[in-house]
């Protein structure tokens, strides 16, 4: 059994995910990576994180397949004997941004599959696993971190399909909140603004204008590493008496101002 704590990072090869991973790996966690790619086309990243010190196993396959998401937490504890936190950070934007007038079906059920579906049938799965460690140790503590978006509630009506898959997050978090609390186990949602990745570099030039226009209180792209920290925050377990809350990471932009 690993003697580190043991997160599973969903999508943690590159963008927000690898800033999560970056992040973990600094404080001491062992690491399993889930993402799409070969591990052949990873291995560089997986080595950066390995060498700040944790084990790093990474776990290829596609997360809406329900086989893969049980095989996934299987071999993780048959790897590290324990796991700590998930954080449930993999996601799609919709194929084409279309108006929910001409939206179609197979973009809705693509989104909701990878997005609400996939996360919350692994939650479920990391329930359990969790479940079964408080039984052996009364002072296990596990966490379920989701990375949802301020799409939870800002409209966009290019992406309907991805602003209620953000929403629904919001209330998955409080769901498995209140049923974690059974395994003195909790979860929370990280919830970013605009971020610099790959989902967001189509259309760099649009918020780039946006953010000289005073979209922002902090008039700056946010960065993985911004929400890699707040992940770590609240993975630490500093942060108490809170069960459920949303950290949002957005420069400002959803403060209210006159």
């Amino acid at each position: 059994m690993s003697n580190n704590k043991v997160a599973i990072v969903t999508g943690g090869t590159r963008g927000i995910g690898l800033g999560i991973a970056t992040e973990l790996a600094s404080k001491g966690f062992d690491l399993a990576i889930n993402g799409r790619r070969p591990e052949s086309d990873v291995a560089e990243v997986l080595a950066q994180l390995s060498a700040q010190g944790g084990q790093v196993i990474y776990l290829s396959g596609d997360l809406a397949d329900g086989e893969f998401r049980k095989s996934l937490v299987e071999k993780v504890q048959a790897h590290f004997g324990r796991l700590d936190l998930l954080v449930n950070n993999a996601g799609i934007a919709p194929p084409v941004r279309a108006d929910i007038i001409d939206a179609n079906e197979d973009s809705y059920d693509l989104v909701m599959d990878v997005n609400l579906k996939a996360p919350y049938f692994l939650t479920q799965l990391v329930a359990h696993e969790f479940r079964k460690q408080f039984a052996a140790d009364p002072n296990f503590r596990g966490c379920v971190i989701n990375i949802g978006s301020i799409s939870a509630e800002v409209a966009s009506t290019n992406r309907g399909d991805y602003c209620l898959s953000r929403a629904a997050t919001s209330m998955a978090t409080k769901l498995w909140a209140v049923r974690l609390a059974e395994f003195n186990s909790t979860a929370y949602e990280v919830r970013p603004g605009i971020v610099a990745t790959d989902m967001t570099a189509g259309v760099q030039d649009k918020y780039d204008a946006m953010i000289a226009d005073g979209l922002l209180v902090e008039p700056r792209w946010g960065q993985p590493a911004d929400i890699g920290r707040a992940v770590a925050l609240l993975a630490s377990g500093e942060l108490s008496y809170a069960p459920g809350q949303v950290l949002t990471i957005d420069g400002g932009l959803t403060l209210r101002r006159l």
